[in-house]
C-alpha cells in the first residue's frame, strides 16, 4: 500500500449529479422526501435531525410513506395515491425497476450512483480484460454498470428472488446478451470455493449488510464476519488488480473502520485508498444527507478517483 495512505486518511463525501429520474427533494424531522420517476415517497431517515425546508403541503402530497415500527427495516407502507406494482427509471443508459417492498427499500440505493460512475471509469480506461465480482449484489445495478463498461461480471446474492430482480433489470437495460454470471449463494462460502478453484478477479465490489442469512440459513453479522470475508477475498484478486470498493449501511462505525480494514487486506499492493461517506444532494436547502460509509482502492496504473465530490 502506498505509504502516504498509512497515516491520516483524508475522508471524502462521494456524490453524483448524474441523476434525472431521482431526487432527494427535502429532508428533516427524521424523514426524507424523495422522487423516483414520477412518484414521491417519504421514508424514515434518522440522521435528518434538522427542520424540513419544504412546506408541509409538499410532504402531504407524497404518493406513499413508509411507517417504521423500529430502528431497523420493520414497518409498512401507507399508500396515499395509487401506484403501479413497479416502474422503470434510468441512470446514464441503465434502466431498472422501482418497486415498494415489504421493507423501506425500493430496489435501488441512489447514492450508489457515485460508485457506478467510478467503477465504469476504472474498467473503461484499463483497456484490458477485466473480471469483476459483485458480492451482496442486490438488484444488480452495479453489476450492470460494470458489464456495460466492458467487464465480465459475476453477481452474487443470497436471495434467489433478489437475483431474479437483478436479471429483470438486465432485460430492462437491453443487456440480455451481456455476459453476467448470476449466483445464489452464501458470500463467504462462494469466495472460499472460488479460491480453491484458482479463480481471480481484477475488480471486487462488496456491499455487506449489517445482518443477513444465506440461502441455507448461514448467519452474517457485519463486525464478526467482515474480517474473515476480506481475508478470504484477498486471495481472489488477480496479479494485476484494478479496484476494490466496499460500502456499509446502518452500522455504528466510521468510514475509518472500512479504510483500515481494506488497508490491512491489501497490504503489499501498490495503489491508492480513499474512504468517506456516500451522500445525496438535497434539492430544497442544498444539504448533503449521509447514507453510508465506504472505502475504495484503485491500482496506481488505473484512472484514480472520479465520480466523487469532496465536501
Amino acid at each position: 500500500m502506498n505509504s502516504k495512505n498509512t497515516l491520516r486518511p483524508k475522508l471524502t463525501l462521494f456524490s453524483t449529479d448524474g441523476w434525472r429520474d431521482y431526487e432527494l427533494l427535502d429532508s428533516g424531522n427524521g424523514s426524507k422526501l424523495e422522487r423516483f420517476g414520477p412518484y414521491t415517497f417519504i421514508r424514515p431517515e434518522h440522521q435528518a435531525v434538522w427542520k424540513r425546508a419544504f412546506s408541509e403541503n409538499a410532504w402531504q402530497n407524497a404518493h406513499a410513506e413508509f411507517i417504521a415500527t423500529g430502528e431497523e427495516s420493520g414497518g409498512h407502507w401507507k399508500f396515499k395515491n395509487p401506484l403501479p406494482a413497479s416502474w422503470p427509471i434510468n441512470y446514464r443508459g441503465l434502466t431498472f425497476a422501482i418497486r415498494p417492498s415489504n421493507s423501506r427499500h425500493l430496489g435501488v440505493f441512489p447514492e450508489q450512483a457515485a460508485h457506478w460512475d467510478w467503477i465504469g471509469d476504472q474498467i473503461k480506461q484499463a483497456r484490458r480484460e477485466i473480471n469483476v465480482l459483485n458480492l451482496f449484489g442486490y438488484t444488480g445495478v452495479a453489476s450492470l454498470a460494470a458489464a456495460k463498461a466492458g467487464a465480465l461480471v459475476t453477481h452474487l446474492d443470497a436471495s434467489k428472488k433478489t437475483v431474479g430482480l437483478a436479471r429483470e433489470n438486465q432485460n430492462l437495460s437491453n443487456m440480455e446478451t451481456t455476459p453476467i454470471r448470476w449466483i445464489v449463494d452464501d458470500a463467504l462460502k462462494f469466495v472460499r470455493r472460488e479460491a480453491r478453484r484458482g479463480s481471480t478477479y481484477e475488480g471486487i465490489i462488496l456491499d455487506p449488510p449489517k445482518f443477513g442469512r444465506g440461502p441455507k440459513g448461514e448467519v452474517w453479522e457485519f463486525f464478526e464476519m467482515l474480517p474473515y470475508l476480506l481475508g478470504e477475498t484477498r486471495a481472489l484478486l488477480s496479479n494485476k488488480p484494478l479496484f476494490l470498493v466496499i460500502t456499509a449501511y446502518a452500522i455504528r462505525a466510521s468510514a475509518l473502520t472500512l479504510y483500515y480494514a481494506v488497508q490491512e487486506m491489501l497490504q503489499g499492493l501498490e495503489g491508492e485508498l480513499e474512504a468517506g461517506e456516500m451522500v445525496t444532494n438535497e434539492k430544497s436547502a442544498g444539504r448533503q444527507l449521509s447514507l453510508a460509509i465506504t472505502a475504495r482502492w484503485y491500482a496506481l496504473t488505473s484512472t484514480g478517483s472520479t465520480g466523487g465530490r469532496q465536501g
